[in-house]
């Protein structure tokens, strides 16, 4: 269901005539014919009874050849190493992220339940 805006909008449209106006080589303006006029159907879109236009094909259709196991097996190893080494590096991003966040997340439990239980952290020497 259309908004009241859009509504609005499109009885404004049809209210609006508009030409149809092509400038030729010279800058000329020149009306268009009515049997050169786009087609359109009431709801603006193109009548489904003419056949709409084929973009012209650059050349030959490219030959499909059936599928294979020996060509997807020639494909896997071209990219099981690219995708062990994008897979690697970011497991070892991931991990150096990971074990500070550990390290302060046992930390911080560790904290916590001292407090509740009211005991004292044991201080470790320092060493020079």
């Amino acid at each position: 269901m259309p908004t009241r805006k859009q509504r609005r909008r499109r009885q404004k449209d049809r209210r609006h005539e508009y030409e149809f106006v092509y400038v030729d080589e010279e800058g000329e303006e020149v009306d268009v014919d009515e049997d050169e006029r786009p087609a359109r159907g009431q709801n603006g879109k193109r009548d489904s009874k003419q056949p709409q236009k084929r973009r012209a094909a650059s050349g030959p259709v490219r030959e499909v050849k059936p599928p294979s196991w020996s060509k997807v097996g020639k494909r896997a190893l071209i990219f099981f190493p690219l995708i062990f080494l994008a897979f690697s590096f970011v497991t070892v991003v991931y991990t150096a992220f990971f074990v500070p966040f550990m390290y302060v997340m046992d930390r911080t439990m560790y904290r916590s339940y001292l407090k509740r239980t009211g005991q004292l952290p044991q201080r470790q020497p320092r060493k020079r």
